[in-house]
């Protein structure tokens, strides 16, 4: 069996929180050199305490081989939710805000522009911009369609009334207990990473993608593989990193290697492709995504499921909608706040290559590998209940 074997790193770190009005002046006195960040934050608590809305977010992706527009778009769509913001002692809720698309996952990245994976830098201490911690809520909207638990988000021509007849019907295979490779993890953007622990500030040094797989999606990946393996389901998880040295035409690199493992194992049912998403808004304020389960912070996950438009030929594209809406109503229900809504839109992903593929994103570039990899866990603890 083809199985890339992790080293399992614990990543200690304190976790840092987004400092309240009454909290700056002391704070500012003590690092005067942190003078432009928490003036920021300070603005930030000030807008949030008074329950003034946010600013639109302009969501950035990385990404891919479709073409080379600039990879940060400004977003001006009617749909919005009620969001909460973390702290280490509270959570307040307030405002409204915009859901990110991810609609740049496959935009190009100029070859003369691209920032290339490297390693984990030994330091992140730099305070060049505030990360703001927010749990995705509930949205209203004809774009909305309500499980039991979570939400799918509809941006195709695909009517409601037809999706919502397809999520009751049975996913198109099963998982067996046989010894036999049933699931695969991967990553078409192996190198995305996080920061090095929860806080309220990013070092812009960093490009956010590492070749250490500790610290970027192989960690998210072994993670759910970990829980799949001890509940007996056969998995493969694939560390290639197909984004790098060059980012661009990570999917048709990915694709190859899912062509070839499929092709050695043809047990596999599943293929999950695991990427992070990257939030960020206009004046430069990351956003990552949050909640906590079990008294602990997870990353909030989004699963993306592709539509065929006519062009893309993929026929089966509504068992993977099966799919994705079995796993959101799974993972709402055994975590609630734990899911962003579905994204169903006119994407491929190579996701013609089996009947049960997805791609997930497991948080956003400002959360923390420990938030990530617990989400990972959760995850893999669900697909095993899910299949078990």
């Amino acid at each position: 069996m083809r199985k890339a074997h992790l080293k399992r790193n614990a990543v200690t770190a304190a976790a840092a929180a987004v400092m309240s009005p009454l909290m700056i002046a002391s704070f500012y006195a003590v690092m005067p050199s942190a003078k432009d960040c928490i003036i920021h934050a300070a603005d930030i608590s000030a807008r949030l305490a008074t329950g003034v809305p946010g600013k639109n977010i302009a969501y950035t992706e990385d990404t891919d081989d479709t073409d080379d527009t600039d990879d940060t778009v400004e977003e001006t769509a009617a749909d919005k939710q009620a969001y909460i913001s973390f702290d280490d002692s509270y959570m307040l809720s307030c405002g409204e805000l915009e859901i990110p698309s991810s609609e740049n996952e496959e935009l190009a990245v100029p070859e003369d522009k691209e920032e290339g994976a490297e390693p984990y830098p030994e330091s992140l201490e730099n305070c060049d911009g505030v990360i703001s911690a927010m749990t995705y809520g509930f949205y209203n909207g004809t774009d909305y369609i309500n499980l039991e638990n979570g939400q799918i988000r509809n941006v195709t021509s695909v009517s409601n009334d037809i999706l919502e007849n397809e999520i009751g019907k049975p996913l198109d295979f099963t998982i067996e207990k046989n010894g036999l490779p049933q699931i695969l993890i991967m990553h078409t953007h192996e190198t995305e990473s996080y920061e090095p622990y929860s806080r309220n500030y990013y070092d812009a040094s960093f490009t956010s993608r590492t070749t250490d797989d500790s610290k970027n999606m192989a960690a998210v990946g072994e993670a759910i593989a970990a829980e799949l393996e001890a509940a007996g389901i056969g998995v493969i998880h694939d560390v290639t990193k197909h984004d790098y040295p060059s980012y661009n035409d990570s999917y048709t690199r990915s694709r190859k290697t899912v062509q070839d493992i499929l092709r050695e194992n043809p047990s596999i049912k599943i293929v999950l492709d695991i990427h992070r998403d990257a939030i960020e808004r206009t004046d430069g304020t990351r956003i990552a995504p949050v909640t906590e389960i079990d008294g602990k912070r997870a990353a909030q996950v989004m699963i993306i499921c592709g539509c065929d438009d006519g062009t893309m030929n993929m026929p089966n594209h509504m068992k993977n909608f099966r799919f994705a809406a079995a796993l959101q109503n799974k993972l709402e229900g055994d975590y609630p706040t734990f899911t962003r809504p579905v994204l169903f839109d006119y994407r491929k992903y190579n996701q013609d290559l089996t009947t049960g593929s997805l791609l997930i994103e497991v948080g956003g570039h400002a959360n923390s590998i420990d938030e990530a990899i617990y989400s990972g866990t959760l995850i893999g603890r669900s697909l095993a209940d899910m299949f078990g």
